[in-house]
């Protein structure tokens, strides 16, 4: 090689060096930390499992550009303080059922799920397809926060009662964990709805500090052991049809990242809002199964004189929601609307076949 080649190519060389010396920094500095609190317990099933697969997810997606931190309820904040502790700026992010923050506006609650609410897929469908995802930023711009769906339970069970509920006259005086505007319900026919994080429903039932209470679904509550504390499960929930979860963002935080980085944070809510409820479908059977052959639990349907007047008072507590504001009213009125329009299609298709089905089949 002649001299003057070798230079020319040791330079080169020596040039490239120096970009690579010179981009590490500026790859180190351009990562963006992702703190997340919960208001669920760690490793718990379903729930719980999901928040930190959703974190895991958010990490592997963005190939380091984003760090993330996770803390599960009680281990940086306590389950109902996530809301202030990321509007605040102090954490990036919550996951957590929006229904939590109607004290703050009552509006959230659509967002999570209402009494004779939207299935999941109805919700879904509202969201992404209707105006659903532009009420919620508004909903949500108030607070400087940024939501995205991020999960779901499907369709709840009733909850678990210490006695048989016959008559709505049996819910008065009845001390229920029950959150939302489904609490509100309850209030209307008398009981007394308390609020209680995850983690201490099972402390209280055992006590007899409250009652009843009403959780997930049989996926989630044979982990929580309920049936050691009421005998009776009742279906279907009024309250929560199609519960969501909600990966709520400061919005500061949300602006600045790249265009890149929130696809991301996008593609990876998404994933894991189907991921959730198909698993939680997949397994609902199974735990019910055991519950009921392995633990002695009774299955009691909600008779329909009872539903009448959940739908009686769900009426009134939708009234009440909507003179809360102009911008309730207008959530609400979008909501009402997909749910005529969702509801009318579903009981014409999947409803009216899934009905069919299990009659042929005596499922």
């Amino acid at each position: 090689m002649k001299r003057r080649d070798f230079i020319k190519t040791g330079a080169a060389a020596t040039a490239a060096a120096g970009a690579t010396i010179t981009a590490a920094p500026a790859i180190a500095q351009s990562k963006t930390e992702l703190t997340v609190v919960s208001t669920w317990p760690r490793d718990f099933p379903g729930l719980g499992v999901s928040a930190q697969r959703l974190v895991e997810r958010i990490a592997e997606l963005s190939e380091g550009s984003i760090v993330t931190k996770y803390f599960a309820a009680g281990e940086r904040v306590g389950a109902f303080d996530s809301f202030d502790e990321v509007a605040s700026g102090n954490a990036q992010a919550y996951i957590a059922a929006d229904y939590y923050w109607k004290g703050k506006h009552p509006a959230w609650a659509y967002f999570t799920a209402v009494p004779m609410g939207l299935t999941t897929t109805e919700w879904t469908a509202w969201i992404n397809f209707m105006d659903g995802q532009e009420l919620w930023d508004e909903v949500a711009d108030g607070f400087g926060l940024k939501c995205l769906p991020c999960g779901s339970t499907g369709c709840q069970m009733g909850g678990w009662f210490n006695k048989e509920i016959e008559t709505a006259d049996d819910l008065k005086g009845l001390k229920m964990r029950i959150p939302g505007l489904g609490g509100d319900v309850m209030a209307k026919l008398g009981a007394s709805p308390i609020s209680v994080p995850g983690g201490q429903i099972y402390e209280n039932l055992v006590s007899g500090a409250i009652d009843a209470t009403e959780w997930v679904g049989p996926y989630n509550d044979y982990f929580m052991k309920f049936y050691e504390a009421a005998k009776y499960y009742y279906y279907p929930g009024m309250h929560e049809a199609g519960s969501s979860l909600s990966f709520g963002m400061n919005k500061e935080f949300w602006t600045g990242l790249s265009k890149h980085q929130q696809e991301i944070i996008r593609t990876a809510c998404q994933e894991e809002h189907s991921h959730q409820y198909h698993e939680t479908v997949a397994n609902n059977g199974l735990y019910l199964n055991k519950m009921v052959n392995e633990n002695g639990v009774e299955l009691r349907e909600f008779s329909e004189e009872i539903y009448d007047s959940f739908g009686e008072a769900a009426a009134e507590v939708f009234e009440e929601t909507r003179d809360h504001s102009a911008l309730a009213a207008k959530v609400h009125d979008s909501f009402d609307a997909a749910r005529s329009e969702l509801g009318g299609w579903m009981k014409l298709a999947a409803i009216s076949y899934s009905v069919q089905r299990n009659r042929i089949l005596d499922i």
